[in-house]
């Protein structure tokens, strides 16, 4: 056996005979570049934004821990067990209106006292850091200064105190913790609340206390001595290491989708770069054959043509990292108003090694049965592989195969939060190209099988799906994986749009109105009719209290008890919304039980939303135990109601009899509903006189902000999975183009026997668009399942695609596949055929 040869000799000759601009390996090229461009960009952008949740959670916070109450302050025993474990801060946060003599708007109130922030600092427009505003004056944010049209030194009215602006908010450092807002930030003094009177028995507002730890104490530790201490209190807890939930839960569903659709990108390229790398070898078989006839052994070849194989997945993937790093300052601009991010330049080793590992090892996984099949076979065969083609060798491929998909599950599982997903994902993918190896093998033994066609154009068609040497293995993987990446993007991006048209509906009540005291419903009524006729008008009790406990009187389920919540039983979190009302709530619907009749006096009763029941195991009979402003109420579940979330009105999930709620001090909130194409313009300014302390909120403006941030989420998800369509593209065309050098041989043949132009042109169309339709609805039921999992089981929105755009977007792609195949044959129809016939 002769002496291999060294590294250093198998470089040279590799070198000399890989062409600089990496000729016959730019699909791999392609398809690495796309898919560790994608993993790079999205890990760096991921790490970035989590580092900046975790590293800045006490500023985000403005604590250690943070305590929230509604329509009370803390009790003294409560204040007194917090600060024997540092310093407090106490603030409170509502809805208001300001106003000045010629404007008005909705604000969210916040109010501090002097020890804000206990970390970070506010800064103002002019430059300077400050914390809590002077006496007689209040920060504004710029939108509420705008707004008002006022600017600094002016004076605006808060309810019945009037105020100084004393600088426009830049950087407030416990924005995000604060999640969404129904108005643009005013910041007063403590005080200053209760001044305007909007802080009186029944008001809507929440209390914030804020913990700065005075040593090195466990946030976990201290919160569950709260929980304990005071377990019917319906506190609210965070801490610095839940700064922000809602951002850490988005963050993490949408990097943990994106890693996923980068995989996929790469599952996808891995099949551009198996038919890439078996072209480029087919093309380089005379060469192997003559490296042989010299004394090559196979593994020299082996060493030859991987070094070469892998000089272009190296620069693919070094250029997809750089392009990855390059590209995450955009995408940080593009979410900056969502999430905390650094819009520099952000390099995370960790993620840009990983995406590059990903790359090589997708790369091996499907470049070694080609080149396996290349070294295995004697030179002779090669010189006659165009007219008697290789049989498949993949026992050598086994080993690389085998070691790279275990170093991908690893990769994968290694930076997942959700291994289920992943480990769900990989099984998937894993299953689907099986799938579809069968699917080709079974093409090709039904072809075998079918009767012949009389005519010759469809029975060489048919053919040539099952003919030795034939594609159709690699052409059905790869326009499988197309066209359900087009099916996979129209899917996603109609059920995305359907859900933001349901979830914020063109038409709703144009106001809400908040603590409105309700001895004085009548004379709301009057001020509103008064300046919008035929307004009208839907105004309910509104109270703040927490789930204590729920199930059997004897037995019940105490929720300070549970360690975890069940799945979509939100509602027992925290403090929630409770109403009580005579008459079935407009827009629901009774699924089990009976209403109470009016003005019933009999033990208190409640009606729970069915979706609640269900996901904490209710039913009609059990009794539910609410806290409201420390005191326990215990009700009855009367009957389950199904709830039209879709309308902006008053949802409860927990809709009380009147005697079981009505003597707790409360006020009314009530939506207005101008007539259809009229307007108030005086309507705002009379409900501020007639009411300061109430607030109004307009539904426009705010509708506008959360179609925005939908649209803004959406685009992210949809520019992610294009990065799949992009691969699937690139794998459409080497499949395409591969297939068009192995047919060079049968379309010289077939013009030397006299077939024409438009013969061979039809004999593309038939073969291509015989695969492409059998596919298609193949591809429909892989994309769209991958869809289903990513719009309800990732993201939770409602599965709403619109099929006949998804089918229009599929015939789309049906339409590219055909104009890429007679694209491709063009070429052959140019070639002449002795010059091939001699060259082959």
């Amino acid at each position: 056996m002769p002496p291999s040869l060294p590294l250093a000799t198998a470089w040279r000759i590799a070198r000399r005979d890989l062409n600089g601009r990496f000729r016959g390996l730019r699909l791999l090229l392609i398809c690495l570049f796309l898919g560790v461009g994608a993993l790079s960009a999205i890990g760096t952008l991921t790490a970035a934004i989590q580092g900046e949740l975790s590293g800045r959670g006490q500023e985000m916070l403005g604590g250690d821990l943070e305590v929230e109450v509604w329509q009370r302050p803390l009790a003294e025993p409560e204040v007194a067990l917090l600060e024997s474990h540092g310093t407090l801060s106490h603030g409170m946060r509502m809805q208001a209106m300001a106003s000045t003599p010629d404007s008005a708007t909705p604000v969210e109130l916040k109010a501090v006292d002097d020890r804000w922030p206990l970390y970070g600092v506010l800064t103002l427009a002019d430059g300077r850091t400050v914390g809590a505003p002077p006496a007689g004056q209040a920060w504004l944010a710029k939108g509420a200064a705008e707004r008002l049209n006022i600017k600094t030194g002016d004076r605006f009215t808060l309810g019945t105190v009037q105020l100084q602006v004393g600088g426009i908010i830049d950087i407030e450092p416990d924005r995000l913790s604060e999640g969404f807002a129904l108005g643009q930030t005013v910041i007063v003094p403590f005080d200053v609340p209760g001044q305007a009177g909007l802080t009186a028995p029944g008001a809507m507002y929440e209390t914030k206390t804020r913990l700065r730890f005075s040593g090195d104490q466990d946030p976990e530790a201290v919160e569950e001595q709260i929980k304990q201490s005071f377990p019917e209190a319906g506190l609210d807890l965070r801490t610095r290491d839940r700064a922000s939930p809602g951002a850490e839960r988005f963050v993490s569903r949408l990097g943990e989708f994106l890693t996923l659709v980068g995989l996929a990108a790469l599952v996808i390229a891995g099949i551009g770069i198996g038919g890439g790398v078996s072209s480029y070898l087919d093309a380089r078989r005379n060469s192997i054959a003559t490296l042989k006839i010299l004394g090559a052994s196979s593994s020299d070849i082996s060493r030859i043509y991987a070094l070469q194989i892998g000089a272009a997945a190296l620069v693919g993937a070094i250029a997809g990292m750089i392009t990855g790093v390059v590209i995450t300052p955009l995408l940080a601009s593009a979410m900056g108003d969502l999430l905390p991010v650094n819009t520099g330049l952000v390099i995370d080793p960790f993620a840009l090694l990983r995406a590059a590992g990903f790359g090589m090892l997708v790369a091996v996984a499907f470049a070694a049965p080609p080149l396996v099949r290349a070294r295995a076979f004697p030179a002779l065969a090669l010189m006659r592989a165009r007219v008697s083609p290789l049989t498949q060798a993949w026992r050598g491929a086994v080993l690389p195969v085998g070691f790279s998909l275990l170093g991908i599950v690893v990769l994968a599982l290694l930076g997942s939060t959700q291994m289920w997903l992943t480990a769900l994902f990989l099984g998937g993918a894993a299953g689907l190209l099986g799938l579809l190896a069968l699917l080709g093998i079974g093409i090709r033994r039904l072809a075998a099988r079918a009767p012949r066609p009389t005519s010759p154009i469809a029975r060489i068609a048919l053919a040539n799906l099952h003919r030795p040497g034939s594609a159709t293995g690699s052409l059905v993987t790869a326009l499988g994986f197309g066209l359900a990446a087009f099916v996979l993007l129209a899917a996603v991006q109609t059920a995305l749009d359907n859900n933001i048209a349901r979830s914020v509906p063109a038409r709703a009540p144009d106001y809400f109105v908040l603590d409105i005291p309700k001895d004085r419903l009548v004379e709301f009524e009057a001020v509103v009719e008064g300046q919008a006729t035929g307004a009208t008008i839907r105004a309910v009790p509104t109270l703040r209290g927490a789930v204590l406990s729920f199930g059997s009187r004897d037995n019940p389920t105490v929720v300070a008890d549970m360690e975890e919540l069940p799945e979509n039983a939100w509602a027992l979190r925290g403090e929630r919304g409770l109403t009580y009302a005579d008459t079935l709530p407009e827009g629901n619907v009774l699924v089990e039980g009976e209403w109470w009749p009016e003005n019933y006096d009999g033990e208190p009763l409640v009606s729970v939303d069915e979706e609640l029941a269900e996901a904490a195991d209710l039913k009609v009979g059990d009794y539910l135990t609410v806290g409201v402003l420390g005191v326990e109420r215990t009700a009855r579940i009367a009957n389950l109601r199904r709830i039209d979330w879709e309308s902006l009105g008053f949802n409860n999930a927990m809709v009380f009899s009147a005697n079981a709620l009505s003597d707790a001090p409360h006020n009314l909130a009530a939506t207005i509903s101008l007539p259809q194409g009229s307007s108030a313009a005086g309507l705002l300014r009379a409900l501020i006189v007639s009411f300061p302390s109430s607030s109004v909120i307009e539904v426009g403006p705010l509708l506008t902000e959360a179609r925005a941030i939908l649209e803004q989420v959406s685009l992210a998800i949809l520019a992610a999975a294009s990065v799949a369509v992009l691969a699937g593209i690139a794998v459409l065309l080497g499949a395409i183009a591969a297939a068009r050098a192995a047919r060079l041989y049968d379309t010289v043949v077939l013009r030397v026997l006299g077939a024409s132009t438009r013969q061979l042109l039809a004999l593309q169309l038939a073969e291509f668009g015989l695969l492409a339709l059998l596919l298609s609805v193949v591809a429909l039921g892989l994309g769209s399942v991958t869809a289903w999992l990513v719009i309800v089981q990732l993201f939770e929105f409602d599965w709403l695609p619109d099929w006949p755009r998804v089918l229009a977007v599929l015939a789309a792609g049906v339409a590219l596949v055909l104009a890429f195949a007679l694209a491709a044959s063009l070429p052959l129809l140019r070639a002449k055929p002795a010059s091939s016939l001699r060259a082959l």
